[in-house]
């Protein structure tokens, strides 16, 4: 008999959480199935087209983008840029509020010996097809000298290019640069903030009021305040091969993490309360209460909404065998 309800309580386990669904806002993840894409180093939601992000390899893979469909994980367009140099070491990639893609060669693993780096810009294709485009090249230094780097930003609303610096064991920054960057010099970036952190990407919310910031096994999110982030605390990153790339979907409300390695995974986060963007956190649709931060107002508790899944499971598996038990008694 124990082990008949012991069964039945597993089978309702399994079958409540099968039929408990994800958030109707939050993407699903997908695999990026191409071979030519074994070190997906950035990520980047695009804004012309729905649904599509924007990768590339890390190091010398050459100068390539790919576009990645966020259904399929398919390959739908690979971008070859002309008119800069060999590309030595390609961490990054965000999107301006020009409707320009801004490529990162900021890294150095030789621990910052470069005495520049290099951003590359160009326009996002209105079709998304194999294609050869002409980038502009902006020569990077730092002001306090070289440095390692794999996250570089561009705020959606100013258009300003920011670079967080990678340290071992903390000691890293964020880098601000020039109002507008040129060609007619080098562009130098310089220290606004600390960052604790071993920073492989980042990337601001599609209204700029959130900045987060990933490693290899955390992240943190910050408010966007006066060109200046402020801590907000941490914030859920997945288990994955080498953690190297985040971006927000193009509603500001989840994360897209990003892994190296070959079938690499792209696994969503949603945001909730303070973590949220101001417009997502703004919008009726969020059905938050009325203060839109996830009914905060009337409690300091989150719970993960894994773990609220995770419990409504065990409580309709409860009442299964529950039901199961007296139904055998009456017999």
């Amino acid at each position: 008999m124990r082990s008949l309800l012991c069964a039945a309580g597993a089978a309702g386990i399994l079958w409540s959480a099968a039929v408990v669904p994800a958030a109707a806002d939050e993407p699903d993840g997908f695999t990026i199935g191409d071979p030519r894409i074994t070190e997906a180093s950035g990520l980047a939601a695009s804004r012309t087209h729905p649904g599509i992000y924007w990768t590339h390899n890390d190091s010398d893979d050459g100068p390539y983008l790919y576009a990645v469909d966020g259904k399929s994980g398919r390959t739908v367009a690979r971008i070859t840029l002309r008119g800069i140099g060999t590309p030595r070491d390609v961490e990054a990639i965000s999107v301006g509020p020009d409707g320009d893609l801004y490529v990162g060669d900021i890294g150095d693993n030789l621990g910052g010996s470069w005495n520049h780096v290099w951003i590359y810009r160009f326009p996002e294709p209105k079709r998304l097809r194999d294609a050869t485009v002409t980038a502009t090249q902006f020569d990077v230094k730092y002001a306090d000298g070289p440095r390692d780097a794999e996250a570089l930003m561009v705020h959606p609303k100013t258009g300003r290019v920011y670079i967080a610096s990678k340290k071992q064991g903390g000691g890293g920054a964020l880098y601000e640069g020039p109002q507008r960057l040129t060609t007619s010099g080098v562009n130098t970036f310089r220290k606004v903030a600390p960052v604790d952190l071993w920073v492989t990407d980042g990337a601001f919310s599609p209204d700029g009021s959130r900045l987060v910031l990933r490693s290899y096994f955390g992240a943190r999110i910050y408010r966007w305040q006066d060109g200046r982030p402020k801590d907000l605390g941490s914030v859920g990153v997945p288990v994955q091969q080498q953690g190297e790339a985040v971006t927000f979907t193009a509603d500001g409300r989840t994360l897209m993490y990003g892994s190296e390695g070959a079938d690499s995974a792209v696994e969503p986060v949603g945001l909730s309360d303070e973590q949220l963007p101001d417009t997502a956190k703004d919008d009726p649709a969020n059905g938050d209460g009325a203060n839109g931060q996830g009914g905060k107002g009337s409690s300091d508790t989150e719970l993960d909404p894994g773990f609220i899944k995770g419990a409504m499971a065990l409580a309709l598996a409860t009442g299964l065998v529950v039901a199961l038990r007296r139904l055998l008694r009456r017999r």
